[in-house]
């Protein structure tokens, strides 16, 4: 009764009133509403919508029972084995891609200047398995024992070595020796997934040969896994064997099959000292003939032993099994599955070699989904050519790429004024990127990124980086520019290739990623060097079923490296990226995700956002740019020498205003905005102490270094 009297002086239009009030608008006036609300649907409809992160960006790993800290996505009372029931093995990886692919695509390379032509799943499968049951045929065994050297890489130097004599057929109009030679070339190129298959289909093991080890390095593996079969790509690779075996030094060696041509010569040399020197196209006919149903291998088999090219001593065979090899690309799988599953549309170009387990990991994923794989020329040059003419998807990279790509980038940036304003559109790309949208439609793609895009074939979804830490000025413009997700890995063969990843939607740089969900990472203390583990560093360990088995044959350095309780230790120092913090009200804070929003200011150069569990907000330290401030200072009609700004009050809340207006348009909470700023006029360096070797920020000590200011400037705020 007394809401009813609080209510009768107010009255609620009815239906008819609100139909009276729109008929008595003027018709263009409606027409505007119309049209505005049209606008509006449809802007509402077709915005760029940000990446949902997988988990907890605050959160991405926590403390596991086993001492270790695991991956937050996935089911978090066991490690992760496999990500399909129907593919555990590397066999029955390519088999479920040849089932979704319905026999498309496979493999693909190309000539100069001529468009790529592939080779099915069915036709690979079919080749495999006369490859694998002409090996048989020979005495080969279908067992976990039987080591299968491949001695091979997966650039086609043939192409180069040939290519001449294609030109003197096309000029004769001798369209059959030009079809002939291409493929020559594309069974050089498929080479190694063809010799790798066919081990797979009969349970047999892949050990791969590579000339950088050098010939001391092969004669050991050669012995050391008993290899008794070598498959080459080229006739100087078959010379090297022979050498090896003439004198006397690799006395297991009794077969060599050979990708390329090669005349009678070879083959009398080979029969001096008990080689058999023979044709791959031979094995495979003798296959044809006496073909064997697959012998598929277990989950728990051998599928390769990769040798590391250690720094002093012989080479480390690294045993992978299947289920090894299977449980690292789940894990790739899992952090990616709700952001980027990969399809059957799916491209990627290898240029990588395939000897090392990166570039194969990748490829394996591709396969699994009845994707494509094609093969660049083999010039590193002649790459950006070859990805206009494939249009890749996937690009599997190495730094020193990206940085090339960077660099080339702004040399051709060779004004001031075009620098500025490439520098300009990367920022407000990147202002996207750090509210989790990745897209290469926007106005500033259009304008200055397109070109840099369609030179990488304009279809580019997901680059992936590991070998080596990646600048994180270069990996935040790349990301910016390239209009696609760009993930940083770090690992090593002794846990198949990856064992942390970029989390999808964190990309602040300067960092490798969460752990897997196939394994555990934990940081044991180095004292000698002065790591601890309670300080969040020391030697990175990892656990789980994508961990080798061991060194083949050498228990000494497996004991070394593989402790009884299972953990692989890399002999790498890491550090746990833990610059999340709690404020006083309970709010969780990533200082440099708001760092990284924040540097997009065009006065500042460097800053350092602090907070802790005591206060209830954040400050900052604020380096300005000495080049740039000045005159943004001037636009404001303030006045005065570098030294003299940096003191000036009004300079000091301009910042601050700008600061917080970029906070606001990239959705940051009002818990994450900086308070309070103190402008500091020398740049943070590796020479004051500030800075790492490799230009990150030494948080520690700027906490320590700028204690009294960030006092000062909380002190500021309670008054």
């Amino acid at each position: 009764m007394q809401a009813q009297e609080m209510m009768s002086g107010l009255r609620i239009p009815e239906i008819e009133d609100i139909g009276q009030f729109f008929c008595s608008l003027p018709t263009s006036t409606l027409v505007g509403i119309g049209a505005l609300t049209a606008v509006l649907a449809y802007w509402l409809a077709t915005r760029p919508q940000p990446i949902k992160p997988p988990c907890n960006l605050l959160q991405q790993s926590e403390v596991h029972e086993d001492g270790g800290r695991r991956s937050m996505m996935g089911d978090r009372s066991k490690l992760l084995t496999h990500y399909y029931d129907d593919a555990r093995t590397l066999y029955e990886v390519f088999q479920r891609g040849l089932h979704i692919s319905g026999d498309g695509p496979c493999l693909g390379s190309r000539l100069p200047n001529q468009p790529y032509k592939w080779m099915s799943y069915k036709e690979v499968s079919a080749r495999a398995e006369h490859l694998g049951s002409g090996l048989l045929h020979q005495g080969c065994q279908p067992n976990p024992s039987q080591f299968i050297g491949v001695f091979a890489q997966n650039r086609p130097e043939v192409i180069v070595n040939h290519f001449t004599e294609g030109l003197v057929c096309a000029r004769a109009n001798t369209n059959t020796c030009t079809e002939s030679l291409l493929i020559v070339c594309m069974h050089s190129l498929i080479l190694w997934i063809i010799s790798e298959l066919a081990c797979y289909t009969y349970s047999m093991v892949v050990v791969p040969l590579y000339d950088t080890l050098g010939p001391d390095a092969i004669r050991f593996i050669i012995n050391t896994a008993e290899i008794t079969t070598v498959i080459c790509d080229k006739v100087e690779k078959a010379q090297v064997l022979l050498d090896n075996k003439e004198r006397k030094e690799t006395p297991g060696l009794q077969r060599i099959i050979l990708m390329d041509s090669f005349d009678s010569v070879l083959v009398e040399r080979g029969k001096g000292c008990n080689i058999h020197v023979q044709a791959m196209q031979e094995v495979e006919a003798l296959g044809r003939e006496h073909h064997r149903k697959p012998i598929p291998p277990a989950p728990d088999d051998l599928s390769i032993v990769c040798f590391t090219s250690g720094t002093t001593g012989d080479p480390k065979g690294v045993m992978l099994t299947h289920g090894n090899v299977v449980a690292d690309f789940a894990g790739f799988l899992k952090v990616t599955d709700k952001v980027i599953s990969p399809n059957q549309d799916d491209c990627l170009i290898s240029f990588l070699p395939l000897a090392h387990m990166f570039e194969r990991l990748i490829e394996s994923v591709v396969y699994c989904h009845g994707g494509r794989v094609g093969f660049y020329q083999g010039d590193i040059r002649l790459l950006p050519d070859d990805m206009k003419a494939l249009r890749p998807t996937i690009f599997p990279v190495v730094p020193r790429l990206l940085n090339r790509m960077y660099d080339k980038i702004f040399s051709q940036a060779n004004t001031p004024l075009k620098r500025w304003l490439l520098n300009f559109a990367a920022k407000r790309k990147s202002a996207e990127v750090c509210r989790g949208i990745i897209r290469s439609d926007s106005i500033w793609d259009k304008i200055f990124f397109s070109k840099i895009q369609n030179s990488l074939g304009g279809r580019l979804r997901m680059i992936i980086t590991g070998a080596a830490p990646t600048s994180p000025s270069v990996l935040g413009f790349l990301r910016a520019a390239l209009g696609c997700q760009v993930y940083e890995a770090y690992g090593q063969t002794e846990c198949t290739a990856g064992c942390t990843y970029t989390t999808p939607g964190d990309w602040t740089p300067g960092h490798v990623g969460a752990p897997l969900p196939c394994n555990l990472i934990k940081l044991v203390d180095v004292p000698e060097k002065n790591y601890f583990a309670s300080k969040g560093e020391g030697e990175v360990c990892v656990k789980g079923p994508n961990v080798f088995k061991g060194y083949l044959k050498d228990p000494v350095r497996t004991a070394e490296t593989l402790d009884a309780n299972g953990w692989l230790h890399t002999g790498d120092i890491g550090k746990w990226k833990k610059h999340i913090f709690k404020l006083a009200q309970g709010e969780y804070i990533s200082p440099e995700k708001i760092e990284n929003i924040y540097i997009r200011s065009e006065p500042v150069a460097q800053l350092y956002v602090h907070g802790d569990s005591l206060q209830s907000c954040l400050v900052g330290i604020v380096v300005p740019d000495p080049e740039v401030m000045p005159e943004w200072a001037k636009k404001k009609g303030m006045l005065g020498t570098y030294m003299d700004l940096c003191k000036n009050t009004e300079l000091k809340k301009a910042i601050l205003e700008d600061l917080v207006r970029l906070g606001k348009a990239s959705g940051l909470h009002s818990f994450e905005q900086v308070k309070n700023i103190y402008v500091h006029n020398e740049l943070f360096s590796i020479e004051n102490g500030l800075l790492t070797p490799t230009l990150k920020a030494k948080r520690p000590e700027l906490k320590e270094f700028f204690k009294k200011k960030i006092d000062e400037l909380y002190s500021s705020i309670s008054m």
